[in-house]
C-alpha cells in the first residue's frame, strides 16, 4: 500500500505520503470527513515517504465549498524546483467523474464517502481508471493522509 497527496508531483505514479498537517481551518477543528471546506493543509515532509521518489519540495492543499460540492487546489514545488498547480473539481461525493486540471497523469476523479473519516477516490485518464486513492482524516482532525494503489 502506498500513500500520496493528490497531485504532489505530477509525474510520480506511485508514492508514499504519511500526511498533511492542518495549517489553517475554520473556527472548529472538528469536521466531518465530507466537509473539509475552508481548510488548508501543508505537506509535512519530515513525516512523509515517497516511493519512488523524489519527494516534492512543498505542497499545500486548499479545500473550498463550491455550490453543494467542493474544489481542492494543490499548489506546490516539485523536486526540481518547478511550481505545480492542480485543481480537483468542483466535485460532489457521488462516485461520478469530476474534472481535474493541471495534472498530466489524469483528467478526472470520482469521490465516494466510506465513513466519517475516509473518502475513496478513483483517478481517470481519458475515461479509464489509472489510480485508486483513499483519503483519511485523523481522529483529532489534524492529519490528512492519502493512500494510493496503482
Amino acid at each position: 500500500m502506498n500513500r500520496v497527496s493528490p497531485i504532489v508531483a505530477c509525474h510520480l505514479v506511485v508514492a508514499i505520503l504519511v500526511g498533511f498537517v492542518l495549517a489553517t481551518a475554520s473556527s472548529e477543528i472538528v469536521f466531518a470527513q465530507s466537509n473539509l471546506a475552508g481548510t488548508t493543509w501543508k505537506l509535512n515532509l519530515e513525516r512523509s515517504k515517497f516511493n519512488p521518489g523524489p519527494a516534492p519540495r512543498s505542497s499545500t492543499l486548499t479545500y473550498e465549498a463550491v455550490g453543494q460540492g467542493f474544489r481542492v487546489t494543490n499548489d506546490g514545488i516539485d523536486a526540481r524546483g518547478n511550481p505545480t498547480k492542480g485543481v480537483f473539481g468542483p466535485y460532489l461525493l457521488d462516485g461520478k467523474p469530476h474534472p481535474v486540471t493541471g495534472v498530466p497523469d489524469y483528467d478526472a476523479s470520482t469521490y465516494k464517502i466510506v465513513n466519517d473519516s475516509t473518502v475513496e477516490m478513483s483517478r481517470m485518464k481519458d475515461g479509464k481508471a489509472v489510480q485508486t486513492v483513499s483519503r483519511v482524516l485523523s481522529g483529532d482532525g489534524k492529519t490528512l493522509t492519502f493512500t494510493v494503489d496503482k
